[in-house]
């Protein structure tokens, strides 16, 4: 088992890729009560064209099977509901499905190995029939039509399809009522061996345990499999352009919700290069406060006219074939907000950053990435994602001092540019 060290965190990732090709990562917390578990796929909402191991034809499948699939995980031939039998247990529980990955967890102080006796049978024995797959259509169809009038998540995938033309992050996670209509039960069985061989799967644990004997312990619950080659995905070409800068929608909101989404360039020689994935993520968190974070001279102004009341959400979103800045949150006058953020942003390029900004935020982006491993939670979802981004999320440690402001103001001027960006708006038409 290879041991990675964090001096700076005082933190030890144990990390082991089995012969099957799963990988194991366990991040021990002594005196800490809390266990968590999660297990995921390296199979999201975006995966719906790829080349089965062997096969030579490509597979096309309805837009939310990854979804559908992690819903039906959780039923089992014997009749009974692997959720239910974790809640029973005293355990948090849950599943989840994003654009670029699917995860089983669970969180607990007792009972942990009964728990994972449960989560590692049900995401190992999948079984879908006919009757079962027509009922869960009716109860995700519900879920999609909720999500529908669901305003925070309207405004976001709204964004997405102002700056997408092809690419499947515009598509919502769920499909939609006619794709999931085409779902049964071979398709989610081909789904399930193709992207839950445990080569294209991780499992991460964080708790007070010692390595060596959880290392035993999940491989003893492993069922034997086959190894399988790569997995080809295939995305559609996606033009730099935005398909259109402003979308709006009524839906009944107490005040309005925008969402500022800058399209970035996918370069996948990123993709390639761990360490210029992880300065260009922390040099667009540090940009992103500069500009209006809590500290900043902007969300000062807007704050002090009315415009906002509380810190917009900053995120920089990125995959195998997508990236974007996204700011979003509610404001009184999202126009006059959008038009002010634009003019901060050349009134940086113009004058460009104080070099006093960026280090007072730099240490506070520190100060986070730090207080993330106080979290069995944060901690094992962090390591997840970033795994399958092909990241080991303490580089994000070890990079932060190597960002320095000449690389800020070069991504201010490549990113940060009007024809890239777009508003989505959410607001209630009679107010």
């Amino acid at each position: 088992m290879q041991i990675i060290e964090n001096l700076k965190l005082k933190e030890k990732l144990y990390i082991e890729k089995l012969e099957n090709g799963l990988t194991i990562m366990i991040i021990p917390k002594p005196g800490i009560q809390k266990k968590y578990i999660i297990w995921g796929t390296n199979y999201g909402s975006n995966d719906s064209e790829f080349f089965v191991p062997g096969e030579d034809e490509k597979t096309r499948v309805p837009n939310g099977v990854a979804h559908f699939l992690e819903h039906k995980l959780f039923e089992q031939e014997n009749g009974t509901n692997s959720l239910d039998v974790l809640t029973a247990l005293g355990v948090n529980a849950n599943a989840y499905t994003t654009n670029d990955h699917t995860a089983y967890l669970f969180e607990c102080t007792d009972n942990f190995y009964e728990a994972m006796d449960e989560l590692m049978d049900y995401v190992q024995h999948p079984y879908f029939t006919d009757e079962n797959v027509e009922k869960e259509k009716g109860i995700i169809g519900q879920e999609i039509m909720m999500y529908d009038d669901y305003p925070e998540w309207r405004v976001y995938l709204n964004a997405m399809q102002a700056m997408y033309h092809n690419n499947p992050i515009k598509i919502d996670i769920t499909g939609t009522i006619d794709t999931i209509s085409k779902i049964d039960k071979e398709i989610l069985y081909k789904c399930y061996h193709t992207f839950y061989h445990p080569s294209n799967m991780a499992l991460v644990v964080c708790g007070d345990f010692d390595p060596e004997e959880m290392l035993k312990e999940v491989k003893k619950r492993l069922i034997v499999k086959k190894n399988q080659g790569e997995i080809k995905r295939v995305y559609p070409k996606e033009p730099e352009t935005i398909v259109k800068n402003r979308i709006e929608q009524n839906l009944e909101v107490s005040q309005p919700l925008y969402a500022i989404g800058i399209k970035d360039k996918k370069d996948n020689s990123d993709m390639g290069n761990k360490n210029l994935m992880v300065q260009k993520h922390i040099g667009m968190e540090i940009l992103m406060n500069i500009i209006i974070g809590r500290s900043s001279n902007l969300f000062r102004e807007l704050y002090q006219e009315g415009i906002l009341y509380s810190m917009p959400s900053l995120d920089y979103e990125f995959g195998k074939d997508y990236a974007h800045v996204l700011i979003t949150g509610q404001s009184t006058d999202p126009e006059k907000l959008y038009c002010k953020f634009k003019e901060e942003i050349q009134k940086l390029k113009t004058n460009g950053i104080k070099e006093e900004d960026f280090n007072r935020i730099k240490k506070m982006i520190y100060g986070g990435y730090v207080k993330e491993y106080n979290d069995v939670q944060d901690i094992a979802r962090m390591f997840l994602a970033d795994y399958f981004k092909g990241i080991n999320s303490f580089d994000y440690i070890e990079e932060i001092e190597g960002v320095k402001l000449e690389y800020i103001n070069q991504i201010l001027k490549d990113v940060f540019k009007e024809e890239k960006m777009v508003i989505s708006i959410v607001k209630n038409e009679q107010k």
